[in-house]
């Protein structure tokens, strides 16, 4: 039986990082004002290097307002997928960023990690989490 564990998001094992890069819907969930969780279906892709994870939104969506919601500092955040008994979550505090360099590198890992590029939007924005923690069941 596979065991549970955690991973240092910067330098994540093979088995974890393979899991990332095959093509999964993922969630994230974000905290709405009231403190409760907002749970939303995601692409999301995993950069170890830079330590972050990356979510293309329209800058109108309810996760993108959660996340401005949390002021300058960031907001608390978790993304997660699942295939049967393999789970990985990463967990960070996320930026909504709208510089048009940080949004192609966002559209470009996400058309790498799922196989087709992402229509073309003036409102997408990128949600950035900053990673502090990684974990999983492989």
């Amino acid at each position: 039986m596979a065991t549970s564990y955690s991973v240092d998001p910067g330098d994540p094992d093979a088995s974890y990082l393979s899991f990332w890069r095959e093509k999964h819907l993922c969630t994230l969930t974000t905290l709405r004002p009231d403190g409760t969780p907002h749970v939303v279906p995601v692409a999301v892709t995993y950069d170890p290097v830079a330590r972050l994870a990356r979510v293309v939104a329209n800058k109108s969506s309810a996760k993108v307002r959660h996340v401005l919601a949390a002021g300058d500092g960031g907001a608390l955040v978790a993304a997660c997928q699942v295939d049967g008994r393999r789970w990985a979550t990463l967990e960070g505090r996320a930026v909504v960023r709208t510089e048009r360099e940080r949004v192609a590198e966002a559209e470009r890992r996400y058309a790498e990690r799922y196989g087709r590029t992402p229509r073309p939007n003036p409102s997408r924005v990128v949600i950035e989490i900053a990673l502090t923690r990684a974990m999983g069941r492989g």
